[in-house]
Parts: C-alpha cells; structure tokens; sequence
C-alpha cells in the first residue's frame, strides 16, 4: 500500500532515497524478497503483548447470537457449556461407531493372535507366555477351558500396550470384546482429546470440534480402535502428551504475560529484564507429558523419536515466548531457565516409567520359571564390568539388545507391507479378516450366484487421506512462509509418526503404523478448513462461498466413511459391493 503521507527531508550528505521511500540499506535482502512472492510475511507485532503471549479464542459473530436470541450477559456462559458440549458429542457418536458390535468378527484377526494372549498371560502373572499354535480356536469356543502356558514368550515390544489390552480382558472375560474393549475406549477417548485440543491449538471450538468429527470418520482410526493392536495404545499416549505440551505451553505464556509490565493504558508491554530472567516455576503438565511419553515408549519403540521431536518443539516454544516477551537473546534465556526443567520432566520421567512398566517382568523368578530372559544375567553375567548394576537390569538390557537386532533385521516378506512413500495416498491397506461365504449362510444373500465377501480392512477414509495431502501442503507453506507456529507443531507431531520410518524402508513394515500420526492429519484438514472459510472480517460472500466448498468437502468425507463402512467393520457383502469399494488394485 503506498502512503499518502510527506516524506521526511533527507538530511544533508545523505544518499538519495529511491521511489518507495526507503533507502537500500533499509530494504530487506533479496532473498526475503524472493520468499514474499510465495506469501511469505514480516512479522507484524500486536499492541499488546498479552494478545501474542495468550490469543484469545474465536467467538461467533453478534449476527449469530442475535439469530440464536442469547444475550450479551449469557454469551460467555453459553460459549464455556459449548468448549465441553461440543466435543463430548462428537465423542459420543465416535463412541457409538466403535463399541457397536465390537466382538465380529468373533474371531482372532491378524495380529491379535499375538496381543490378544500376551495381554492375557501379562495381566495374570506378569509377563507373556509361550502359547500353541494351534489355540486360538479353542479360546474362541472355550478360552476358560485353556490353560496359561508356563513357559515364557519371547516377545518384541515392551508391556504397556499389552497391560492395556489386558484391563479389558481382566473386565469382560478372553474373548474378542474383552481384547478390544480397550482399545475402542481409547480410540473413543482419543476423539474427546483431538476436540480440545484442536479447541486449545486453533483458538475455535467449531475447528476443534471438526478435527475431532473428522478422527471419528477416519477408517484406519476406527479399524484400529476395534482391533486388539498395540499401535492405537501408542497413538493414544502420544496424543495424550502432545494435549499436555498445549496447555503447559499456554500456561507458561500465561505467567509470563503477567509478570510483564502495564503501562498508562492498560497495554501490556515487552521487558527485557522479565522475560530473561523469570522462572517459569512448577510445570506439572510438562511432567504429565514426560509420563505419557514413557507410556508411549513402554507400548512400541518409536515412542522415543516422539519423545525427541517433542522435546525439540517444546524448546523452540519456550524460546519464542521469552522473544515475544521482549527478550534480546531469548536462546540464552531459554537455555538458562527452562532447558534444564524441561529435560528433567520429560527424559528421565519417561525413562523411568518406561523400566516401571516392566515390573511384571522384574518381579518374575530368575531361576528359569520368570519371564524370558529374566535369568540371563544369573547364568550368564556373573563376572562381567557392570556386575556391580542390579542382575534385572542387566537382563533387561540384554533382552533389549537381542530384541533391537530383531526389529532392525526384520526384511521377510508380507503379503501387506508397504513403503511409508505410499502411505499418505493409502497404497497398500492391510486387510485383517477375510471370508468368503456361501450363498444363504453368514449374510449372504441366498440369491447370489456365487460367494459374498467379509472383511476388515485397515484403510483410512479415502477423500480424507487425499485432502491430508493438500492439507499438508499447507500446513507446511503456513509454517514457513507465514511462520504459524501452530502449523508448525502440526507437522512436527505427524513428522514424529511418519518420518522416522523412511530410515527403515529396508524393514518389513505395514501401513496401519500410520494411526499413530492421523490425529494431526485431521489437525491439518481442519486448519486448512479454516481458511477456507476465510478470516474474521471477511464479506458476506467471501464466508457464504467459503461454508460451502467447506461443507461440501466435509459431507463427502462422511458419505466416503458411510460408503466404506462395511468393509471396516466385517459386514457380508455381495461380491459386486465388495469390488465397487477396492478403488485401486493393491487393495486387494
């Protein structure tokens, strides 16, 4: 915008200034310049630091309150009743979708062949048994008439998932609904948290709400929260400390906002002096992230790269809030305040309920009849250089060790493996169950010409999955080019579940490790849903058209769920049906 107003005088000897009104010396560089063609912009400070420390949250229109009849005094009344109302129905319906017949197929599908009796034998003595082959059925007809084995299982993945899956075993009996009651829970749960915290990190009830709607309408969310996998406990622990940092984030922003000064009219002002030196002081849900970060680990191994990536994110936010606050070296003030508080709240916590998960394990006779490995150290470890550590923990490193070689020499083939490239466009879904029934038998119609099909398959909701990828593309030009820190985060949580796979494109793995990163994904189609929309002031048809590509986008996805949802949950299908709904060969 060019101004109408006089320039200054140049002073005498200076050099001339050009058309624009700025001297070269003043201009940014040419690159910044560049970057400004894609969108980029200059930081442009707000009068008060209060609003960029704690930005308040969106409020509807005085439009809309006056068509709701809710007067000023009720608004803010009516808008707290909503930041809960809101997301416990989205968690309600999600809810519904995952406990409705939760035990069909009443069967052992796929790998809960594994978690399904370790979670048994875990919850009963401790530590996982080495089972039959051939048991499953006979759990099936009868799981009280088979006996827990004696002899310990070797097992790849630490305890926590399988204490998880366990409590619902423990609840209502070795059957499918007892193995997945857990995970349904969790994966109703998860839905309530993505509200909130898409409520916390969008600054908007509505975005968090539809983050929340769009997880519930995910199918390999759905499939997972009705499978006995570990990968949707990790998914759920993950989430649960990332909802952690938010609020420590805002809280922490919060005090330092009032430590700083106030001036004459009421605006609250940067000082150097309080945002370099005040302590931040007690944090508990920074330690609450540490905890469920430990959990997170105790489930699967990839828990620590989130446990990095967070502690990276975590830093960067502590450092802008003392820059914003007004401090010169916010580095140096973040590295003489907070690094060391955060690093003791979150490695070691997690670290340490990381070896509390074991205590089943650890407990367990060393004389052979404990959990595997238990006495590696009694036979083997007598005379070495760490003898002087607990016999425990050095059996408890070397299983770890042994187990490390196993998961980074995994190359076997699968019929269902996949590369991470593929996964983000749904390349190669896992299928958990399939059957084929007759004609006139487990719900195939008896006017069939031939034989339906059944099956569970892992597989995200289409349009969905394919509107994450633009909504990736945004979030990431948002992050760098608009420098919104909310994006930022966005991609650091999905970078943390999906990243760290390409280092292993070698290993056998399988698209449903996805689950773990969907939530952000769901963060990102929401944040990109809100632009569309447009910003607050924008025209009367800017909004209209906006709330229509909007809700157009929205009610494909859900017809995309619909469509596909008897192939999530198990239902018999005609063969026909079953075709129409594999859109792309390597779904078969």
């Amino acid at each position: 915008m060019t101004s109408t107003a006089t320039p200054p005088p140049t002073p005498a000897g200076a050099p001339p200034v050009p058309p624009g009104g700025r001297g070269s010396e003043h201009e940014p560089p040419v690159w910044l310049r560049r970057l400004r063609g894609f969108g980029y912009l200059p930081a442009a400070p707000a009068a008060d630091v209060r609003t960029r420390l704690v930005p308040p949250y969106a409020q509807p229109s005085a439009q809309l309150w006056a068509a709701l009849g809710i007067p000023e005094a009720g608004r803010r009344i009516c808008m707290r009743i909503m930041a809960w109302a809101g997301p416990l129905l989205v968690a309600l319906v999600a809810g519904a979708l995952r406990f409705t017949h939760l035990g069909s197929p009443k069967a052992v599908i796929f790998d809960e062949t594994y978690y399904a009796k370790d979670a048994w034998a875990t919850i009963r003595q401790g530590y996982e048994a080495s089972w039959p082959k051939d048991v499953d059925k006979s759990i099936l007809l009868d799981p009280d008439a088979v006996p827990l084995p004696a002899d310990p299982g070797y097992v790849v993945h630490p305890p926590v998932g399988k204490w998880v899956i366990g409590l619902g075993e423990w609840m209502f009996g070795f059957d499918p609904f007892g193995w997945r009651f857990m995970t349904a829970l969790l994966g109703t749960l998860s839905v309530l948290m993505l509200c909130r915290i898409g409520r916390r990190l969008l600054r908007s009830t509505f975005l968090g709400c539809l983050a929340g709607a769009l997880l519930a309408v995910d199918g390999l969310h759905l499939v997972m929260s009705r499978t006995a996998l570990l990968d949707l406990v990790l998914m759920f622990f993950v989430l649960a400390a990332f909802g952690a940092l938010l609020i420590d984030r805002d809280r922490a922003r919060a005090r330092l906002a009032a430590a700083l000064p106030v001036d004459e009219e009421g605006r609250t002002r940067p000082d150097a002096v309080v945002a370099e030196t005040l302590r931040l002081g007690w944090r508990p849900y920074r330690l609450l992230a540490g905890v469920c970060l430990g959990l997170a680990f105790g489930t699967k191994w990839n828990g620590l790269v989130v446990l990095a990536f967070f502690g990276v994110l975590t830093v960067l936010w502590d450092a802008a809030a003392r820059r914003t606050a007004g401090a010169g070296a916010p580095y140096a003030a973040m590295l003489r305040r907070d690094a060391l508080p955060g690093f003791l709240s979150t490695v070691p916590v997690a670290v340490a309920v990381y070896l509390a998960s074991w205590t089943g394990w650890i407990l367990s006779p060393d004389d052979g009849r404990g959990g595997y490995f238990r006495d590696w150290a009694a036979k083997n470890d007598q005379h070495s250089a760490l003898s002087f550590l607990p016999e425990w923990l050095r059996s408890l490193w070397h299983y770890e060790t042994e187990v490390y070689k196993f998961h980074v020499g995994l190359t076997s083939g699968h019929t269902y493996q996949s590369n991470p490239w593929s996964w983000l466009v749904l390349g190669r879904p896992v299928s958990y169950f399939y059957e084929s029934p007759s004609p006139g038998s487990d719900g195939c119609p008896a006017t069939e010409a031939g034989k339906c099909a059944r099956e569970v398959l892992a597989l995200g909701t289409p349009l969905l999955w394919w509107t994450g990828c633009f909504a990736l593309v945004y979030v990431l030009w948002r992050w760098f080019f608009r420098r919104d820190w909310r994006a930022g985060a966005i991609a650091c949580a999905l970078g943390a579940g999906l990243l760290p796979w390409f280092n292993y494109q070698e290993r056998t793995i399988f698209y449903f490790y996805a689950v773990v990163f969907v939530p952000y994904l769901c963060l990102a189609v929401a944040m990109m849903i809100g632009a569309l929309l447009g910003p607050s002031g924008s025209s009367e048809r800017r909004r209209t058209l906006g709330a229509i590509g909007a809700g157009v986008l929205v009610l494909l996805i859900i017809w995309n769920f619909i469509y596909f949802w008897p192939i999530y949950t198990g239902q018999t299908l005609p063969m026909d049906s079953w075709r129409g709904r594999m859109w792309l060969d390597t779904w078969i």
